[in-house]
Order: structure tokens, then C-alpha cells, then sequence
């Protein structure tokens, strides 16, 4: 574990106020491999409130290789298939969340049914577990992809709004099982009484971030760290806010422990509100003025449909949390991170 990510765990650890509330707890956590759920174990654990996690991952000797040896002893990693796990072998938990999910565009664009099912399959397996063994909280982790196509951002994107999504666009595989899923979600906490929220995440970075995440926000630091040009293959017009991952850790949490049942809520730094065209000579100037950004269009690269997606993040504050990193920082985090020689990021 790099000291970047130490650092950012221990700010964590220092400016979460609600840990209080999770001594002596299990916790169930998909995608624990993911950028998202490896965060979020990291955290729960430095809180050193006896918390367990149970993970259900896919490899197992890859899930263990990314924690710290003293972190084992808290961890139970089930290696299964998550679309037909039985979770009932685990018994009783006291909170979920439910990380794992595809997350390469060109998958959704090469296996579109691959994708919708097993985002919605993987989802319904765990809330039929939850029907039957009842937990104090559940989140499932969203994206902002459901708003769809958005192109006026001159008012905040809040909860309630949606965008147009093509149902018969291959590349709607995505979105639309995120929306099918949090419907679900929805479903279930009316009909069988459950604490279920959504948490609908923006692009999220931070110190742990993988030398391989081809999401834009890693792929410019990267390119820029490595002194390349970075490419765009749209006009670059798309726009979003980005979220640090350790602020997006504390959302889930204040959701899971204060949110309302039944209800979304976006998960960002409202303030960071950035096109892709803007984040690239964001970088350029601000990290290396020696690089270029280039255009070279090109509609088969299987993005989303431009959108602007100003989101509104006044339901998620007014449960009490607050985002620590504004977008300088959090660049300024990423762009080191992937600086760093290999041999420190072990």
C-alpha cells in the first residue's frame, strides 16, 4: 500500500463522524477488488471498531493480495459467482453494499448482454438474501449514467430528473440495467419493508486508482504524467463533476446509516463540475504545459452520448456529509499517484 493511500486513510479515519455507530458490525461487500469497494474496506477497518467484512469476489488469491496481512484477520473472501451465490450459506449480516459491476465501456459495446444481466441479475440475487435476512442498511452503488442525455446544464441535476436513454442503443446495456437494478432496489424496500438506498456516483479517483483504469479521469493523469499528448475522440463536450474516493467511502456510509429507505441520492463534489475538453487543458496547463491536446473524432471508441450532468448533491448534505477534496486536489493526488516508480505502490 502506497503512503498516499495510507495518508488518505488516515484523513478518513480522522474526519468520519459517524463511526461510532459501526462497532462490533458485519459488513457484506461486493466488488471488493473494485477501486470503490477496496476503499471502502480499507477504511472500515483503520477504524478499528471490530468491524468484519465478508467478500464475495470472483479471484480470491487476487482479492487477498491487494490487503494488508493484518487486514486478513477481519476479512472473509468467498470466491464465487455473484449472479448465483447463495448468500443464505452466510447467515446474518448488518450492512451491505453492493459494489460490483461491470465498468469498461467497450464491454458494455462488445458484451451488451452480458452486461445488463449481470447487473441486474447480480443485484437481485442479494436482494432476495436481504428479503430474507433483513439488514440494518443496503446500498447499491449507481451511476449518474441513468440521467441519460442531458444537455442543458444550466439547472442542477437533481434526483428526480431524467435524461433520454435509446433502448435500442447496445451501448444503453449499461445504464439501462443500472436504472432496471435501482428499480429493484426501489421494489423491494416498498413491498417487503427494507432499508435500501442508492448511491448514484459520479466518476470517482483518488491515490488508489489502478495504472490500468481507462476511465477518463486516470487515463489523462497518466498520459500527462508520462509526458503524452492526450487524445480525445469526441469534441470532449461531455461534463460531470468528479468525486475523491475516500469522500465517496463517507457518502456511501452516511446513505447506509442515514439515508431514507427507497430513495437515490448523487454522490460528487458539486463544485468540481469539469467537460472532458476542460479536464484535459485542466491537466495540460496545470502539470505539464509541454503536451498537446489533440482531437480525433472518432464514434466507434463506445462512449456515452454527450451529456451534462451538473448534479445537485443537497439531498446527500443534507444527511450531514460534506465533500474534503476540491478538484485541485484531487488531480494533484491522481497525477502523483500515477507519477509514482511501481516499487512504491506496493
Amino acid at each position: 500500500m502506497s503512503q498516499l493511500i495510507k495518508q488518505d486513510i488516515e484523513e478518513f479515519v480522522r474526519s468520519f463522524e459517524l463511526s461510532a455507530q459501526l462497532g462490533h458490525t458485519i459488513f457484506l461487500i461486493t466488488g471488493g477488488t473494485g477501486l470503490i469497494g477496496s476503499t471502502l474496506i480499507h477504511c472500515l477497518l483503520a477504524l478499528n471498531r471490530n468491524i468484519r467484512i465478508v467478500a464475495p469476489v470472483r479471484c480470491k488469491a487476487k482479492a487477498q493480495d491487494m490487503y494488508e496481512s493484518e487486514e486478513h484477520t477481519h476479512i472473509h473472501f468467498i470466491e464465487c459467482d455473484l449472479s448465483s451465490f447463495d448468500y443464505s450459506e452466510i447467515g446474518e449480516v448488518d450492512f451491505i453494499v453492493h459494489c460490483a459491476a461491470p465498468t469498461s465501456s467497450k464491454f458494455f459495446v462488445e458484451k451488451p448482454v452480458e452486461t445488463f444481466n449481470t447487473i441486474v441479475n447480480c443485484t437481485q440475487v442479494l436482494l432476495e438474501y436481504v428479503r430474507r435476512f433483513p439488514v440494518k442498511g443496503f446500498v447499491y452503488l449507481s451511476s449518474l449514467e441513468v440521467y441519460g442525455t442531458i444537455l442543458d446544464d444550466s439547472n442542477l441535476v437533481t434526483e428526480e430528473v431524467q435524461g433520454y436513454l435509446d433502448p435500442m442503443a447496445t451501448r444503453s446495456s449499461y445504464p439501462m440495467a443500472k436504472r432496471a437494478a435501482e428499480n429493484l432496489c426501489a421494489l423491494y424496500a416498498a413491498e417487503y419493508n427494507l432499508n435500501i438506498m442508492v448511491a448514484r456516483l459520479t466518476q470517482t479517483t483518488g491515490a488508489n486508482v489502478s495504472s490500468t483504469d481507462n476511465r477518463y479521469v486516470a487515463h489523462f493523469c497518466r498520459l500527462t504524467s508520462k509526458g503524452d499528448n492526450i487524445i480525445l475522440y469526441s469534441k470532449g463536450e461531455s461534463a460531470k463533476p468528479i468525486c475523491y474516493t475516500t469522500d465517496c467511502v463517507s457518502a456511501i456510509l452516511y446513505i447506509l446509516l442515514k439515508g431514507e429507505k427507497g430513495n437515490a441520492y448523487n454522490v460528487a463534489n458539486a463544485d468540481t463540475y469539469i467537460s472532458a475538453r476542460g479536464l484535459a487543458e485542466l491537466l495540460r496547463d496545470n502539470f505539464n504545459p509541454n503536451i498537446s491536446v489533440e482531437f480525433r473524432l472518432n464514434d466507434n471508441m463506445g462512449y456515452a452520448p454527450e451529456t451534462k450532468l451538473r448534479l445537485s448533491t443537497a439531498k446527500l448534505q443534507e444527511l450531514g456529509w460534506s465533500p474534503q477534496n476540491d478538484l485541485k486536489a484531487i488531480l494533484s493526488v491522481s497525477y502523483t499517484h500515477l507519477t509514482l516508480p511501481t516499487i512504491l505502490l506496493v
